[in-house]
């Protein structure tokens, strides 16, 4: 049996960004030009915030005294969870030293990178998650300065749950500021004097269009785009968690693929009738988005095999992946592109996106097939280094000049010439063929 489609997406997840592309550079340029000034029009005319950037120590205590004790708790739960996963992360890269040849030695040091931004937003929803899967990765990382920015929330300051995420976790610097004017100011080092050295964190595509044009100023996390869920299921999956599970992640925006992979065409037939039904039951704004999302870019595929499964998911290579199937470790050991990966029925993606510790920053749009999420190594630089004895450098140096010559290099071949005088003076060498000009 070929594979089917039982119901097919009338869209594609690739988003249109020709708009977002025309309103980010010209936004950029303005803020280069105007540096803080513009920074703090855009506030005024995008989010009618006029108050201070940068939060004072005073105004974020008074800010989370409105927390109740009970999401503190459950903030601080995710928050740690987030960090003691990064920080597993941080312990298993080690700096080594190796012996390549005797007396030739070489190694590598890993080290964090300075300065890290954090954005978190705060627009239909405010993603309290987001505050601490960005700043605690970086603090486990051991970065020494990490700002965090979120926009004002529905015309007030910034959401306190949201900055009590950012406290807990351990932002050095908090700002008032959304949108690409927020990304703008961690690159350019706007009202702290600290340029980022990577700037990471989700938002809706102005954001994630400033983070792709400022690249290679800048370290980001992932190119992002809308949120995706792809659920594996056979015949022994529960139909009504599979259909929770695809509503759940549609719940995202009106541009959220949810797909279904599966072999059992009787699942399939269930899951597309109970769908709608729950999307149904849904609050106004996570209808319109989850209805739309599923309308649009839903997809049941139905495959004869698990062999043709993983083919069409490692195909689809989505962010997010669920596995409701028998055999966990086959799939564990053959499927190859996803985000991350959510094993059996008693996990799910809102676990992961919320407080179970691996980074919910994760590659979109089959980004997967290259790329991991948010992770401590983003933070981390990995620095190579060497030293040889004079022996040793003799032997370097001969191969060395050869090969410079043989590409036409003759100023790096006499950098091996002078030291072979130097260190073995007298001794004759095959140094190549001079450079013939």
């Amino acid at each position: 049996m070929a594979v089917e489609y039982l119901k097919k997406a009338s869209r594609t997840p690739e988003s249109n960004t020709s708009a977002a592309q025309q309103v980010v550079t010209e936004m950029l340029a303005e803020i280069q030009k105007r540096g803080e000034d513009a920074v703090r029009d855009y506030a005024l005319k995008l989010d009618k915030w006029s108050g201070d950037i940068i939060m004072s120590e005073a105004d974020i205590e008074k800010s989370i005294k409105e927390v109740p004790d009970s999401i503190k708790k459950d903030i601080e739960f995710g928050a740690k969870q987030v960090y003691d996963f990064a920080l597993a992360q941080r312990e298993s890269i080690k700096d080594i030293t190796v012996e390549l040849y005797p007396g030739v030695t070489a190694g590598q040091k890993v080290l964090p990178v300075n300065v890290v931004g954090c954005y978190a937003p705060a627009g239909r929803y405010a993603h309290i998650a987001s505050a601490y899967m960005g700043v605690a990765t970086a603090k486990a990382a051991g970065v020494k300065t990490i700002i965090a920015c979120s926009s004002p929330f529905r015309g007030g300051g910034m959401h306190p749950y949201l900055l009590y995420a950012f406290k807990v976790a351990g932002a050095d610097i908090i700002m008032t500021l959304g949108g690409v004017q927020a990304i703008a100011s961690m690159a350019y080092g706007l009202f702290t004097g600290k340029e980022a050295d990577v700037v990471v964190g989700p938002g809706n595509k102005f954001v994630a269009e400033a983070k792709r044009t400022l690249f290679g100023k800048v370290g980001i996390d992932v190119f992002a785009g809308p949120s995706e869920v792809a659920v594996i299921a056979d015949e022994t999956a529960d139909p009504e968690l599979v259909a929770y599970d695809l509503v759940g992640q549609a719940e995202h925006g009106v541009e959220s693929p949810a797909w279904l992979i599966t072999t059992s065409r009787e699942l399939a037939e269930k899951v597309i009738k109970r769908v709608p039904e729950l999307i149904d039951a849904l609050p106004p704004l996570a209808k319109e988005a989850a209805g739309n999302g599923w309308r649009d870019y839903g997809e049941v595929i139905l495959c004869s095999t698990r062999e043709e499964v993983v083919a069409k998911s490692d195909e689809y290579a989505p962010e997010h992946l669920e596995v409701h199937a028998a055999d966990h470790p086959w799939w564990l050991d053959h499927l190859t592109c996803y985000g991350s990966l959510f094993m059996g029925e008693e996990t799910t993606v809102a676990f992961g996106d919320k407080c179970s510790g691996p980074n919910h920053v994760l590659p979109t749009k089959r980004a997967a097939k290259y790329s991991g999420g948010l992770s401590v190594h983003k933070f981390l630089k990995t620095l190579t280094w060497q030293e040889m004895t004079r022996d040793a450098a003799v032997h370097i140096g001969g191969v060395s000049a050869r090969i410079s010559r043989l590409e036409g290099m003759e100023a790096h071949a006499r950098t091996c010439d002078v030291r072979l005088a130097k260190y073995a003076p007298g001794q004759k060498f095959d140094l190549g063929e001079p450079v013939k000009v």
